[in-house]
């Protein structure tokens, strides 16, 4: 029980920081320039997920642009039909990396990849506490 106790306050730990970091993830100042690419390819796929029990689809988009006569993938697309090949579309360079839009630069952040790690982490350790719990019950019956 005592492993469970602990497991629970890394869990609030992890909830605490999480809400101690969405203030200054959202007001962080992004260091990004808007820019002008021209698409070099733009496509949708389904992604297979499987699990132990289950199987499960997720579309991923894959767009391909060309920028200052290097090629890029377009971090965090929403969609691929906005993305048609030989057009041009205004995307956000930061980090040698383009996104489709801000969030997605605040996201990459350091204070924006902490703030996941802090919402993750509080997940994982419910989970935990969770089956720890259940194993404590299992033994005392």
């Amino acid at each position: 029980m005592k492993k469970v106790l602990i497991c629970l306050g890394v869990m609030v730990l992890f909830i605490v920081a999480a809400v101690v970091l969405k203030k200054p993830a959202e007001n962080a100042k992004l260091d990004y320039t808007k820019v002008k690419a021209r698409v070099v390819s733009s496509e949708s796929r389904q992604k297979r997920i499987k699990t132990r029990y289950s199987t499960s689809y997720q579309t991923v988009y894959d767009v391909v642009l060309s920028y200052g006569g290097k090629e890029y993938e377009l971090k965090n697309a929403h969609n691929s039909y906005s993305y048609r090949p030989g057009s041009e579309v205004t995307v956000y360079l930061a980090n040698g990396k383009l996104y489709a839009d801000e969030e997605g630069v605040r996201n990459a952040s350091p204070l924006g990849i902490a703030r996941s790690v802090a919402i993750g982490g509080a997940f994982l350790m419910f989970i935990v506490s969770m089956v720890m719990l259940a194993k404590t019950g299992q033994k005392k019956a």
